[in-house]
């Protein structure tokens, strides 16, 4: 079920969604996520939340993130024990995108077992803890990627991040978290969505500084940020 109007001020060429799904496997609360092919021409081989561009065939920003949804990985555009929850507050992708989580509660995780990658844009479909966004520690878990392999190659055991400066942003320092998963880690916006989303979940704080010293944390800093360097 998912419905609401999304007026957005900004240019719809702009606009972008994600859908984050939660739901529960023996009393853990965990997220659908996504290998982008490497065939792509960004983000290839990242993890990603299944989403994508606004369209006009959309009603709304929850059209737009069910309907990638639906084009990445299958997951039905009407399924019935699929229900939204809420928008997040919107981020900002390194394209200049405005990009809107959905976040959907899945009460059947049956549904996840007929779920088909694209062929075109997806590698693989996987599922992580979504408390592991505060704890990075709790992957250990479950069947982790090798260290020193292609998807983990840091030195740290859990969670990685470096600190850089964003041009567009006025030099601006952005902090860049990376997760070790079961297949591609999760970082960048991916990794920022869920920990705010991990944070009203668990209504707990992160066991890592989130933050850069001097990182903006408000959409609206951002934006007036990406206004003064244009």
């Amino acid at each position: 079920m998912h419905y609401c109007s999304t007026r957005s001020p900004y240019p719809l060429f702009k606009l972008a969604a994600v859908l984050v799904v939660l739901f529960e496997d023996a009393g853990e609360l965990r997220v659908l996520l996504t290998t982008r092919s490497k065939t792509l021409r960004t983000h290839a081989g990242q993890t990603a939340l299944p989403g994508g561009r606004y369209d006009t065939v959309d009603k709304n920003l929850v059209d737009t993130a069910y309907r990638e949804a639906f084009e990445e990985v299958a997951l039905p555009l009407y399924c019935p024990d699929l229900y939204t929850i809420c928008l997040m507050p919107p981020r900002i992708s390194l394209h200049g995108l405005i990009v809107t989580p959905v976040v959907a509660l899945l009460t059947d995780p049956a549904v996840l077992q007929r779920l088909v990658p694209s062929a075109d844009e997806v590698a693989h479909i996987f599922t992580h803890p979504l408390r592991a966004l505060l704890d990075p520690s709790l992957i250990n878990r479950e069947a982790m990627v090798p260290r020193d392999s292609e998807n983990w190659f840091y030195p740290e055991e859990y969670h990685n991040f470096t600190d850089a400066s964003v041009d567009v942003l006025g030099g601006s320092m952005y902090r860049n978290h990376r997760f070790r998963s079961t297949a591609s880690p999760v970082k960048g916006l991916t990794s920022d969505i869920l920990i705010q989303c991990a944070e009203v979940a668990f209504q707990e704080s992160t066991l890592y500084e989130r933050y850069a010293p001097g990182q903006y944390r408000d959409f609206f800093q951002v934006m007036n940020a990406l206004k003064h360097s244009s």
